[in-house]
C-alpha cells in the first residue's frame, strides 16, 4: 500500500509527466541533487506532489518566507487530505529576537508571549514525525534553528492507558514534569485542571480535551471532549501526551546543567572583571542567577534555549538539534527523507546566510553581558551542517541559482504549462516624462484603470518601502483602491492583504520584492515594474524573470518595464520570456489548446495563525462596528468602563480582550479624524480659490 495517497482532480499534462518521471528516476538511482526548472504557472507544486507520492518517503519542503510556506502547506493539504501535512515556522519568523544595539544602548528583549497557534503547529509537526511515516512538513528557512533533542522529547512522552494504576497526584506530577501548567480557569494548550476525581488535559498539538476518569487509583476512562461544546467525541483505551516544550530534560540533565552553567558564569565573570567590564559582569550575574533559580525550582526559564548546550551535553561549537533531526534516519544514521527546496534561487542563499546573521547578534549580547558565551551555540545550522543533515534534495525554481546548477546531477525543465497559458507580453516604456508622455507613474495609473474596469488586478513594484507606501497613498488619492506590501508588515496582516486582494476588496498592490517569488495571484493581468533599468538585486536578470512570471497565470497577462536604458538584465529577461512564449505557443498549436486563466480557490489561512484572543477581538470589532460609525467617543467610554469593571472583578482575560479592542477602536477613530480634517482643509481651500 502506498505511503501517500494523492487526491487529484486532474492528470499531469504538458511537461509534467516527463518532469515527474525524470525526477523519480533520479531519486530511484540515488541522485543526491536534482533541479526542477519550472516556469511560473507550470504547476511545480503539483509535479512535486506526484514525485512525493511516487517516492513514498517523509518529505520536508522549505520555503524562503512564511507567507509562501503557508500557501504551500494549504496546497499540499489539498493534494494529500488523508496524510499528515503540517506547517512549521519558528518563533523567529514572528517575533523580534533578543538583541542589543550598543550605539543607542538599546536592549530588545525577546517576546515572552508565544502565539499559541504557532506553538501548536510546531508541536503537531514534531509529534507527527515521531509517530507516523506519511508526513510532509512545509517549513520556513528558520527550521534550521536549534529545537531540542528529539530523543529526549520522545523519551519523556507520557502513556496514559485505561486500567493503569497511577494515583491522580502522581499523574499531576508527571504532567508538571512535562511542563504542563495547572489551571482552574478555561483550558488552553499545555494546561490541565483537576475536576473532582478527574483530570482534564489540553495537549499542545491539537485543540481538544482529554478527560481522565478515576476509580480509586486506577484510570477508569479516557474520553475526548470538544473544547467548546464539551460534547463527547471519542473514548480511548490509550493516549500519549508529549511535552509542552521542545526543550525538555531529565532531572539528571537539569542537575548537570545547573552545575555547568554556574561554572561557566563564574569563569565569565572573572574574565569580564579582569577586562574592567564591571557593568557587564553585574548584568550577567543578575540574569543568570535568576535563570538558575527558576531552573532549580521548575526546571525551566524563559530563554532556556540559550543554555541548550548545557542540557544536551554537546561540545562548544557542536551543531544543535533542529527539525531535521526529527525526520527518520537509517540505522547507520543517514537521512532517510526527501527535501524539496522551493524557490531555491532565494531559499539556498538564505539558508547559507542565517548563521552569520545570528552569530553577529549573539556576539553583541555576549560581549555586553546579556548572555553567557554558550548562548552562541543556540543557533541555526551552518550551511555545510545543513548539507550533511539532508539526504536527497530537489530544488525548484524558474531561475535556479549557481549553487543548484553546479551541484545538480540532473536538471529537469518544465516550460510547458498544462493550462496553455503563455508568458506575458512584455513592453518597455520610458521612466521620465517627455512631450505627450506622462511618465511612469501616471502611465501605470492609466494602464491599471483599464484592467480594473475589466475586473482584473494590477501590481506595481518599486525599489524601496517608502516608494511603495507613497505610491499606494497616491493611487488612493486618484480613486484607485490599493494597498502596499513590504517586510515591515506583520505576517498575518500580509496574508490578510493578499487574500483581500484576490477577493477584490482592492485592485492594486504596491510592493518591493515580496511580490517576486512564489505568490500565486491568477487575478493579476498587469504588472508595472517601475525603474526597471536601475542596476541591483531587485532588477537583476533573475528578479525580472520572476516578476514577469507573476502575470503568467492570467490569459491577459501583460508586463510593462519602465526604463530609459536597455540594461543587460532587461535584454536577457525579454529574450528568455520570448523563448518560453514560442515553446508554449507551438505546444498549444500542436494540441489545439486555447489558454484559460487559472481559477484557484481563495484560502484564508489567517484563522490558522490567529490565537483565540485575536479572533475574539476581531469578532468584537465586527459587533461594535455600528456604534463605531455612529458615536465612537461614546463607544470608547463604555468599553473603558467595562474594562475597568473586569479588572476590579479580577477577570483579567476579559480585560485584556477589551484593552486590545480599545486600541483598535482608537486607531480607527484617530484615522477618521485625520481624514475629516484633510477634507475640511480641502473644502476651505476650494472656497478661498473661488
Amino acid at each position: 500500500m502506498p505511503l501517500f495517497k494523492l487526491t487529484q482532480k486532474m492528470s499531469p499534462a504538458g511537461d509534467q509527466p516527463k518532469a515527474i518521471q525524470g525526477l523519480v528516476n533520479g531519486l530511484d538511482n540515488g541522485m543526491r541533487h536534482q533541479t526542477l526548472l519550472g516556469v511560473t504557472g507550470s504547476g511545480k507544486t503539483f509535479t512535486m506532489a506526484n514525485v512525493i507520492a511516487n517516492h513514498g518517503k517523509p518529505t520536508l519542503v522549505i520555503a524562503h518566507n512564511k507567507t509562501l510556506a503557508a500557501q504551500l502547506a494549504q496546497e499540499y493539504r489539498e493534494f494529500f487530505p488523508e496524510n499528515a501535512v503540517h506547517y512549521f515556522v519558528s518563533y523567529y519568523d514572528y517575533y523580534q529576537p533578543e538583541a542589543y544595539m550598543p550605539v543607542t544602548d538599546t536592549y530588545i528583549e525577546k517576546e515572552a508571549m508565544i502565539n499559541e497557534e504557532i506553538d501548536r503547529l510546531r508541536h503537531a509537526s514534531t509529534q507527527a514525525l515521531l509517530t507516523r511515516k506519511d508526513v510532509i512538513i512545509v517549513a520556513s528557512v528558520s527550521c534550521i534553528y536549534g529545537l531540542g533533542s528529539p530523543e529526549e522529547y520522545e523519551k519523556v512522552n507520557l502513556k496514559i492507558a485505561k486500567g493503569m494504576e497511577i494515583s491522580r497526584n502522581e499523574l499531576i506530577r508527571k504532567l508538571v514534569h512535562l511542563h504542563f501548567e495547572r489551571t482552574n480557569a478555561d483550558l488552553e494548550a499545555g494546561n490541565f485542571r483537576a475536576v473532582g476525581n478527574m483530570l482534564e488535559i489540553m495537549p499542545v498539538n491539537e485543540k481538544t480535551i482529554y478527560r481522565i476518569g478515576y476509580d480509586g487509583n486506577v484510570i477508569s476512562e479516557i474520553i475526548e471532549l470538544d473544547p467548546t461544546t464539551r460534547a463527547i467525541k471519542k473514548n480511548y483505551e490509550t493516549i500519549f501526551i508529549f511535552p509542552a516544550k521542545h526543550f525538555i530534560s531529565t532531572d539528571e540533565q537539569s542537575k548537570r546543567a545547573f552545575e555547568t552553567i554556574k561554572a561557566e558564569l563564574e569563569a565569565r565573570l572573572k574574565e569580564l572583571e579582569k577586562n574592567g567590564k564591571l557593568l557587564e559582569a553585574e548584568r550577567l550575574k543578575r540574569r543568570v542567577k535568576y535563570d538558575l533559580a527558576l531552573i532549580k525550582e521548575v526546571g525551566y526559564c524563559n530563554g532556556i534555549e540559550n543554555y541548550s548546550r548545557h542540557f544536551s551535553g554537546k561540545a562548544p561549537g557542536e551543531a544543535p538539534d533542529s527539525l531535521l533531526e526529527y525526520f527518520p534516519h537509517t540505522p547507520d544514521g543517514k537521512p532517510d527523507f526527501l527535501t524539496v527546496i522551493d524557490e531555491s534561487h532565494v531559499t539556498v542563499p538564505q539558508l547559507g546566510g542565517m548563521y552569520a546573521g545570528d552569530a553577529s547578534r549573539k556576539n553583541t549580547l555576549v560581549e555586553y553581558g546579556f548572555r553567557l558565551p554558550s548562548a552562541k551555540d543556540n543557533r541555526p545550522l551552518k550551511f555545510d551542517e545543513f548539507e550533511k543533515r539532508v539526504g536527497q534534495v530537489i530544488y525548484t525554481s524558474a531561475t535556479p541559482g549557481e549553487y543548484e546548477r553546479k551541484n545538480s546531477e540532473k536538471i529537469v525543465e518544465q516550460v510547458i504549462r498544462p493550462t496553455g497559458l503563455i508568458d506575458p507580453v512584455v513592453e518597455i516604456k520610458p521612466v521620465t516624462e517627455s512631450g505627450s508622455y506622462v511618465g511612469q507613474i501616471f502611465d501605470f495609473i492609466e494602464e491599471a484603470e483599464k484592467v480594473i474596469k475589466k475586473g482584473e488586478r494590477a501590481i506595481a513594484t518599486t525599489l524601496t518601502k517608502k516608494m511603495a507606501e507613497d505610491l499606494s497613498v497616491f493611487l488612493k488619492e486618484k480613486g484607485i483602491k490599493s494597498e502596499y506590501l513590504h517586510s515591515d508588515i506583520k505576517t498575518i496582516d500580509r496574508i490578510t492583504i493578499l487574500t483581500d486582494f484576490r477577493r477584490g476588496k482592492f485592485d492594486v498592490i504596491v510592493g518591493v520584492n515580496l511580490l517576486r517569488e512564489g505568490l500565486d495571484l491568477p487575478e493579476v493581468s498587469l504588472i508595472g515594474i517601475l525603474d526597471a533599468d536601475k542596476a541591483g538585486f531587485l532588477r537583476s536578470e533573475t528578479s525580472l524573470i520572476q516578476i514577469i512570471g507573476r502575470a503568467a497565470r492570467n490569459v491577459f497577462g501583460r508586463v510593462i518595464l519602465y526604463a530609459d536604458v536597455m540594461t543587460k538584465a532587461i535584454d536577457y529577461a525579454i529574450k528568455e520570456t520570448e523563448r518560453r512564449r514560442k515553446i508554449q505557443i507551438a505546444y498549444n498549436t500542436e494540441h489545439g489548446i486555447t489558454p484559460k486563466t487559472i481559477i484557484k480557490k481563495i484560502h484564508d489561512i489567517t484563522d490558522e495563525l490567529r490565537s483565540e484572543h485575536q479572533k475574539t477581538v476581531i469578532d468584537l470589532l465586527k459587533i461594535d462596528k455600528n456604534m463605531m460609525d455612529i458615536d465612537p467617543k461614546k463607544l470608547i467610554k463604555e468599553k473603558e468602563t467595562v474594562m475597568e469593571n473586569a479588572v476590579k472583578e479580577l477577570d483579567f482575560e476579559t480585560a485584556a480582550i477589551l484593552r486590545d479592542e480599545l486600541i483598535e477602536i482608537k486607531k480607527i477613530y484617530e484615522s477618521t479624524k485625520v481624514k475629516v480634517k484633510k477634507v475640511g482643509k480641502s473644502v476651505r481651500k476650494e472656497k478661498g480659490n473661488k
